[in-house]
Parts: structure tokens; C-alpha cells; sequence
């Protein structure tokens, strides 16, 4: 039979009362439905004899046994293990009222209100009084005290019952009434237990007579449970009565309370195998986030490793443009994704920590640090790549500069030595007279000061061909072959000249008379022309400027050109007055000129119309530098306007660091006002994020104008962008924190004003602020807790706070460790205590047994995972549950 009396005594008066006023729908003022009477008297009457045989005796009718109240006290004392006062012996019907007194003020000592019910209605045989108050003792000492999952008394024994005959086909309780009909319920409850006493398949949904009978039967014979109803009441009325149903299920419950502790030792396998599982999804999870983010960033780094050259400024503003597209939309998602990571490892390992498990070692090459050394090598390459698409558009900018001035140069020195090489090799000196001779010799002098003045543009193609060799011009080839031509045709005048020249001298005794005015006219009209075709040269030539100074140093070049006209116009008359001084001459004399001067190409027409090109060219160079001065001017307003935003945007950002900095250090209120009050410091940070956008446009603007520099500010566009992601993930990093204070406090069961009394701790031994301190400080704070320690112990505790001998200390690790050292938690040893219930006391534990006591999914993990036993005693199939146990907590390998 059940022990009632430990449970008993641990039960308060309180919630007693409370119990039995929910339960207490015993109709008062209504006679009792009379099949339900029948089924209470027999159930109340077998239950009342199962205690009282203990003390020798029993009961035949409910309402006369009870009425001297001899047999109740004694009732009383039996379930309850407590001494009564004396009864009197007395037959009088004072006695008897004395007696139930005594019995029913014992029973609302133990917290049970008793309504309506009285001494005299007992003493008067009162059959519904009596019924109802032995279905309050009943309730009080049988039933109230049942618990299981955090429910009680009737939910708690619906529940048992629930629990018990789930895996049974054909039964389905869910009340203790019709649920229990047919029988089966009863069967699966004795076959859930012991299966050995019945064979459950044999019976029928549809012979309720039968199953009832077995299951009364077995109940009594074997599990020493009265039985206390018959089949034919219970199947012969519509609604059986709950009351008499409870009654007889609780003598089944306390039969069974042995397997009880099997079903704790389940429960709290359950409750570690689910911590766990849930560990185990988390690490998988970020295993793949962070292999996706590795795999993103090794496959984006080559990208911008890429030094491929291109061969114009446009292909190269298209990389440039497809690198803004990267780090626009291709890469703030990858920043948000690295956040969360961070975010979930720190959750993870909280979590591992507050459930008493080793910590998360991500597989090799995953780790945070791994993450964020990637991710420091991405950003490397990144500002390497601009760095040379920059360089790379100033590059090919001057190279097309220099290629458009060589093809210049070369078609004009081409054009002057076209026919040269047909000149230097005619003998026309063989035939002429002397003074044909000597103006051949003449004109060749001229014709060698002409080529001495070309002597500087030959140079200067050659240096410009070697500077785009040097800056690796894509069609150098091209240049080379060019250039080439133009050095060795050069080399060809040069020695037809000096042949020429000797044979015009050896003939040169021969000649008597020249004409100084045509010689004077060739001598300062070639120089004159080359200045001409210089200055036309230098008024063609392409700039390229990227600031003020430097137009303005062409202007003020280009006025200073100016300024020499004047004198060359006199030059020009000069030479123009000779030309006519000749004529003159000729003319005064009877001279018939043969044509040309003889001396030089270079007629007073030419000279003119070259003037007259170089004059018109004066005012459009002056239009052309005026335009790029508007240029350069509109260029600086874009710097100012970038300036100016980017100087508001890091003195915000500057502020705003510096600010959660104070914040982490100095939030007031609960954690959950700390965490609301972060989040919308987030949001408000956000909200600033169209200025972050409006500077990116602007920057956008300088980058198109192609300025590569900024007198006006220290910021850069890169400097401000890495600054705004660090403000984004220290607020994220400080909620995280916050959050996983949260889960340590409701794990840890850490109260608000203990969470105060810890941060206020910290913060007066943390004397920089920085929410870490140093190994010092975080000694003289645990002694300042009530912590007596020596050596061995601190470096205990450091190697708990401090895993990774950084020889700091966080505020998260000190509260980890208060709580660790307050809380109890679970441990292998208790996991394995709670297996060995499971297996019977063995050493270990059959896949049936795990499939029996667990549900499927975690009877499935651990037999997945469990290795065979290998101890003398091992059957076939055995599991070793000792090394699972261990493994789980970190102790051994799985």
C-alpha cells in the first residue's frame, strides 16, 4: 500500500486551501445523481478500508461506520502519520460530536476549507455530507500532492495519466470520466509498468465489460489496489462519476510512484539533450555563415588584385564605375553579415557557458579572428585597387597627352623634310655660274641653320616616344617605328648636307659676288619662320591642369608671350623691308630678279600668312585657358562643398564613438531599458545615414571631375567610411553585450539590484573607463566582493575570466563568473546518475529502454551517438551511457 505521509508534511496550508477551493464543486444544496452515489460509496468505502486494514480493521457502510467518529480519526491518523487527540469513549451523541469535531478540525489544519459540512450531519449519518467529506480527505491526502511538469494535484494526475498511455492504440484520455469506459485506459496504465501482467493486444475497444474486470482484477491481485468500482456500474452509466474515477486512478499513480523517478531522470536527459541539439544547430549555423563569408571574400580579393592594364581612360572609368557598384551595393550586406556573425558567436558561447559546456571552437580557419584577418586583407586590396585605377586614368591621361603631341610634332618635322633628301642631291652647282654657285652655296648655309633650328623638335619627338616606352603605351610599337623613320632620315640629311656643303665649297673660288641682301633676308627669315612655327606649335599644344595654380601659371605664361609680339611684328617689317630694299635696288638699277631668292624657300607671303595664323590663334588660346580656369574654379567649389560635409560628418562620427563609449560604461536602469534605450540610439544613429549618402554623392562628383586632391579638409572618403562601419558595429557589439547579460541573468536567476551591485563594482575598479581592467584591478574588486584568495585561487579564476591570457577582463566574464559561482547547474555526473535510473541500476542502457523513457527524436540522438559497451556484463545492443554523459560536458571525446 501507499505511504502518504512524507508528501503530506511538506504540503503548505496555503496553497492547499487554494487547491481545494478550485476543486470543491461538491453541489450542497442537490441530492447526488444516484449511479454516481452508488460508484462513491463503493469507491469511498474500498478506498477508506485500503488505509484502515493497516490498523486492523474496516468499514461496511460509509455513513453509520463514521458516525461515532472513532474510525475516522483513526482514518486521520493512519494516511496521515500524525497522533490525534484522544478520542472520547463515550456512546453519547455529545461524544460523538466531540469526536468528528476533533477529525474535522485536524483537516482544516492541514489547509483545507470545509463548507457547509458540520459534526452533526456526520453523527447523523448525513450519506451526501459524509461522501463529500471523505472526497475532501481524499483530495487532500491522495491527490493534492501529485505533481508532475509543474502541474498538479487533478491536472497533474491527467497529465500522469496523459503521459503514461499515449503510445496505446485506442486510448485517448482526456477527462475521468467516459475516457476510462472501455477499460483500456486502465490496461495501458498496468501494461505501461508492468507489461509482464498484461497482454494488451488481446483485448477489444468493444468489450469494455471484460478489459474493466481484467484490469480491477490484475490491480488487486497483483498491485494490491482494492478494488473499489464494478465494470457493470461504470459501463452502465452515461457519465461514470469523476470523483469515485479520480479516487481509484490515484491508488494506480501511487502504485506507480516508483517509476516516477525514472520519469525525472528522463526528464532532465531531455532538458540536456535539448540545450544541446540547440548548441549544436547554432554551430552549424555559424559554420556555414562564416564559410560563406570566407568563400565571398576569397573569391573578391583576386577582383581587386587584378592589375590588368587597360588602353584607354574610358575602360578604365568603366572598372572604376564597376568598383563604386561593389562598394555600394555588393559589399554592405557582406558588413551586415560579419556583424552578425560576431553577434551569434558571442550568443553562442553565453550559452555555452551559462549551460555549463566547453567552449565553441569553430573548425580551423573560421574562427572570428580568421574572419577578421580576411576581412582585413579585402579592405587592403580594396584600397589598393582604387589606389591604382586612379593612378592608372592619371596615367593613361598622360600618355594620350603625349602620344596626340608626338603625331603632332613628327607630321610637322615630316612635312618640313618632305623633298629635303631631293634637294641635298641635286648637282645643279655643276652648270650654274658663279653667282648661282655662290647663292646655292648661300642657300645651302641657310639651309643648314634651318636644320640646326629642327634639330630641337627631332629631340623632343625621341623624348616623348622614350616617355611613352617608359609609361608602357599600348601601341609603342607603332611610336617607335615612327620615330625610328624620323632619327634615321635625320642621319640622312645630315650627311648629304655635310656632302653638299663640301662640294659647294670646292667650287666656291669660283664665285665672285653675292647678293647680301637676299643672304641677310634668308638669315633672318628662317630663324624668324621657326619662331613662327614654334609659337603656332605652342599655341596648339593640349594642357592638362588639376588646379588653379596651375592654369594660372599658363596664363600668366601665355600674357608673357603676348607681351613679345610687338617685336616681332618689327622683326617681321624688318625682314619684310629687306625683301623690299632688294626690289628697290633691282629696280633703281635695271636688275631683271630671275624668281625666288635664291637663298631660302621662305617667301615675304608665307611669312605673312604665318603671322596672320599665329594672330588668330592668340585669342583662341586665350579662350581656352579661360575655360579651363572656370573649370578649375568649378573644381575647388567641389572640393569646399565635399570639404564641408565631410568635415561635419567626421566630427559626428568622432562624437558618436565617443559617446557609446560612455554610454557601455555608465547605462543606468534594468537591462531591458538599457537594450530599448540602445536600439533606439541605433535607430537614431541610422537616421543619420542620408548624410552618409549625400557625402558619397558628393565625393561621386569629385571623382567624375577627376580631383585627385583636397587642400580643404583631412577626411577622406575611405578614412570616413571605415569610421561609420566601426560606429555601426561597436553599437551592435554593446547591444550583443547587453543581451547576453539578459540571457546569463534568467538563466542564472540573477536578480536586477545584483546586475546594479556588479556594474557599479566594476565601474568603480574599472579607473580607465574602458570596460575592461587589468589583472590588478579585477584582484582588489574580488576582495572588495567578500573573495579571499591567494595565488593558486586567482589564477583559477583568471583562467576562467581570462581564457585567452589577454590580461584584461570584460564585464560580461565577471558576471559569468558571480553567476557560475551562485548557481547550480547541471552536471555529467548528474546526466549519468539520471541514465542509470533509466537502465535499472546498469551500467549501461538498451536502445529499447532509451525509445521507452525518451521522446523519439532525442532517444534517436542519444543511441546515434553512443558508444557500445564494452564491461564484462554488456548484452547484446548495450550502450555506453557513462562516456556519452561525460562527452557532453566536455570532458572526453565523443
Amino acid at each position: 500500500m501507499v505511504d502518504y505521509h512524507a508528501a503530506n508534511n511538506q504540503s503548505s496550508a496555503g496553497g492547499v486551501q487554494t487547491y481545494m477551493e478550485q476543486e470543491n464543486d461538491w453541489d450542497r444544496d442537490l441530492l447526488l445523481d444516484p449511479a454516481w452515489e452508488k460508484q462513491q460509496r463503493k469507491t469511498f468505502t474500498a478506498w477508506c478500508n485500503s488505509h484502515l486494514r493497516k490498523a486492523g480493521t474496516q468499514i461496511d457502510n460509509i455513513e453509520e461506520d463514521f458516525r461515532d467518529g472513532l474510525k475516522l480519526m483513526l482514518l486521520l491518523e493512519v494516511i496521515s502519520g500524525e497522533r490525534l487527540p484522544k478520542p472520547e469513549r463515550g456512546k453519547m451523541r455529545v461524544h460523538k460530536i466531540n469526536n468528528v469535531n476533533k477529525a474535522l478540525d485536524f483537516i482544516a489544519s492541514k489547509g483545507v476549507k470545509l463548507v457547509s459540512i458540520g459534526a452533526e450531519e456526520i453523527v447523523d449519518g448525513n450519506a451526501k455530507m459524509t461522501l463529500g467529506m471523505i472526497w475532501t480527505i481524499i483530495l487532500r491526502f491522495a491527490i493534492q500532492d501529485i505533481s508532475v511538469e509543474e502541474t498538479s494535484a487533478k491536472e497533474g494526475l491527467l497529465l500522469w495519466c496523459q503521459r503514461k498511455t499515449a503510445p496505446y492504440k485506442n486510448v485517448n484520455v482526456q477527462n475521468f470520466h467516459i475516457s476510462w469506459k472501455d477499460g483500456l485506459a486502465f490496461n495501458a496504465l498496468i501494461h505501461r509498468h508492468r507489461p509482464d501482467l498484461i497482454d494488451y493486444d488481446s483485448l477489444r475497444k468493444d468489450d469494455p465489460v471484460t478489459n474493466l474486470n481484467n484490469a480491477f482484477e490484475v490491480a488487486e491481485k497483483h498491485l494490491d489496489i482494492p478494488k473499489m468500482l464494478d465494470a457493470e456500474d461504470i459501463v452502465n452509466t452515461a457519465r461514470p462519476d469523476e470523483k469515485a474515477i479520480m479516487t481509484y486512478v490515484s491508488s494506480f499513480y501511487h502504485a506507480f510512484s516508483g517509476a516516477q523517478k525514472a520519469e525525472t531522470a528522463a526528464n532532465r536527459i531531455c532538458k540536456v539533450l535539448a540545450v544541446n541539439q540547440e548548441n549544436e544547430q547554432m554551430m552549424e549555423d555559424y559554420e556555414k555563415l562564416a564559410s560563406d563569408l570566407l568563400e565571398w571574400i576569397r573569391r573578391t580579393i583576386p577582383w581587386l588584385e587584378n592589375r590588368t592594364q587597360e588602353k584607354t581612360v574610358n575602360d578604365m572609368q568603366a572598372k572604376q564605375e564597376d568598383f563604386r557598384d561593389y562598394r555600394t551595393v555588393h559589399k554592405p550586406p557582406k558588413v551586415q553579415e560579419k556583424c552578425q556573425l560576431e553577434i551569434s558567436f558571442n550568443t553562442l558561447q553565453t550559452k555555452l557557458r551559462l549551460s555549463n559546456r566547453p567552449a565553441f571552437m569553430p573548425s580551423e580557419g573560421r574562427m572570428v579572428s580568421d574572419i577578421n584577418g580576411a576581412w582585413h586583407t579585402l579592405e587592403g586590396a580594396e584600397k589598393g585597387y582604387e589606389e591604382w585605377i586612379l593612378s592608372e586614368i592619371r596615367r593613361l591621361e598622360r600618355l594620350e597627352h603625349l602620344a596626340e603631341k608626338f603625331h603632332q610634332k613628327a607630321a610637322i618635322h615630316e612635312s618640313w623634310t618632305d623633298g629635303k633628301e631631293a634637294m641635298l642631291t641635286q648637282k645643279d652647282y655643276e652648270t650654274s655660274t658663279l653667282s648661282e654657285v655662290k647663292a646655292l652655296l648661300r642657300k645651302h648655309e641657310a639651309f643648314e641653320s634651318d636644320l640646326a633650328a629642327h634639330q630641337d623638335r627631332v629631340e623632343q619627338i625621341a623624348a616623348i616616344a622614350q616617355e611613352l616606352n617608359e609609361l608602357d603605351y599600348y601601341d609603342s610599337a607603332s611610336v617607335n617605328t615612327r620615330c625610328q623613320k624620323i632619327c634615321d632620315q635625320w642621319d640622312v640629311l645630315g650627311a648629304l648636307t655635310h656632302s653638299r656643303k663640301e662640294s659647294l665649297e670646292r667650287t666656291e673660288k669660283q664665285l665672285e659676288s653675292i647678293d647680301e641682301l637676299y643672304l641677310e633676308y634668308a638669315k633672318r627669315a628662317a630663324p624668324f619662320n621657326n619662331w613662327m612655327e614654334g609659337a603656332m606649335e605652342d599655341l596648339q599644344d593640349m594642357f592638362i591642369v588639376h588646379n588653379i595654380e596651375e592654369i594660372q601659371g599658363l596664363i600668366t605664361a601665355h600674357e608673357q608671350f603676348k607681351s613679345t609680339l610687338p617685336e616681332a611684328n618689327k622683326e617681321r617689317e624688318a625682314i619684310q623691308a629687306i625683301q623690299s630694299e632688294v626690289l628697290k635696288i633691282a629696280q633703281s638699277n635695271g636688275i631683271k630678279l630671275s624668281g625666288a631668292n635664291p637663298y631660302t624657300t621662305i617667301t615675304p607671303k608665307s611669312i605673312d600668312s604665318k603671322w596672320e595664323k599665329a594672330m588668330a590663334m592668340v585669342p583662341q588660346r586665350d579662350h581656352a585657358l579661360q575655360e579651363e580656369l572656370n573649370k578649375q574654379n568649378s573644381n575647388d567649389s567641389l572640393r569646399a562643398t565635399f570639404a564641408s560635409q565631410a568635415n561635419v560628418v567626421g566630427a559626428y562620427i568622432q562624437a558618436k564613438m565617443e559617446e557609446i563609449g560612455r554610454i557601455s560604461i555608465e547605462m543606468n536602469g534594468t537591462l531591458e531599458d538599457q537594450l530599448t534605450n540602445l536600439k533606439d540610439y541605433q535607430k537614431s544613429i541610422m537616421s543619420y545615414m542620408p548624410e552618409i549618402n549625400k557625402l558619397e554623392s558628393y565625393h561621386q562628383h569629385i571623382q567624375e571631375a577627376l580631383i585627385f586632391d583636397n587642400q580643404y579638409t583631412s577626411y577622406t572618403m575611405e578614412h570616413l567610411r571605415v569610421g561609420w562601419e566601426q560606429l555601426l558595429t561597436t553599437i551592435a557589439r554593446t547591444i550583443n553585450e547587453v543581451e547576453n547579460q539578459i540571457l546569463t541573468r534568467d538563466a542564472k536567476g540573477i536578480s536586477q539590484e545584483q546586475l546594479y551591485e556588479y556594474r557599479a563594482s566594476f565601474n568603480h575598479f574599472d579607473k580607465k573607463r574602458s570596460g575592461q581592467m587589468v589583472s590588478d584591478d579585477f584582484r582588489a574588486l574580488l576582495i572588495a566582493t567578500g573573495n579571499s584568495l591567494g595565488d593558486g585561487e586567482f589564477a583559477r579564476i583568471m583562467g576562467i575570466v581570462d581564457p585567452n591570457g589577454s590580461g584584461a577582463v570584460t564585464f560580461q566574464a565577471f558576471i559569468d563568473f558571480m553567476s557560475s559561482e551562485t548557481t547550480d547547474t547541471d552536471t555529467a555526473d548528474q546526466v549519468i546518475a539520471s541514465f542509470k535510473i533509466l537502465a535499472a541500476d546498469k551500467n549501461f542502457i538498451t536502445p529499447d529502454e532509451l525509445r521507452r523513457e525518451l521522446p523519439p527524436d532525442q532517444a534517436e540522438y542519444c543511441i546515434a551517438r553512443m558508444a557500445p559497451y564494452a564491461g564484462p556484463d554488456a548484452v547484446p545492443g548495450a550502450l555506453d551511457y557513462m562516456s556519452f554523459s561525460t562527452a557532453l560536458y566536455g570532458e572526453s571525446d565523443l
